[in-house]
C-alpha cells in the first residue's frame, strides 16, 4: 500500500513537471530560469527569453521523466530502473551546463 501511495505522489509530481515543461516550451507563464530570476528589472526587459524558456522546458521535461521512472519503479520493482534515473539526471546536468555556456556566448 505504501508503494502505491508513493507512486501516486511521484506520478503527480511528474505530471506537474511535465505541465511546467509544456508551458516553458510555449513561452507561457513565469520563466523558471536563474538567468531571468537573478537579472535586474532592466535586464529582464531587454533579455532574449527564448533560449532560456527552451532550456527550462528541456530541464523540466527531464525532471518529469525522472519522477515518472521512479513512480514506475515503485510499482514494478525491477531494481534496474534506478540506473536509468541516474543516466537521465546526468544528461540533465550536462545539458544545463552546456546550454548555459552556449547561451552566455551568444550574448557577446
Amino acid at each position: 500500500m505504501v508503494n502505491i501511495v508513493g507512486a501516486i505522489i511521484l506520478g503527480i509530481v511528474a505530471i506537474v513537471c511535465l505541465v511546467f515543461s509544456f508551458l516553458q516550451f510555449n513561452e507561457k507563464g513565469f520563466l523558471f530560469n536563474n538567468a531571468y530570476i537573478f537579472a535586474s528589472k532592466k535586464e529582464r526587459e531587454t533579455m532574449d527569453k527564448k533560449p532560456h524558456y527552451k532550456q527550462s522546458g528541456i530541464i523540466f521535461l527531464m525532471i518529469g521523466i525522472i519522477f515518472l521512472i521512479d513512480a514506475v519503479e515503485m510499482i514494478i520493482k525491477t531494481g534496474w530502473l534506478f540506473y536509468l534515473v541516474i543516466v537521465v539526471a546526468i544528461i540533465a546536468i550536462v545539458y544545463a551546463i552546456i546550454s548555459s555556456v552556449v547561451i552566455g556566448r551568444s550574448k557577446k
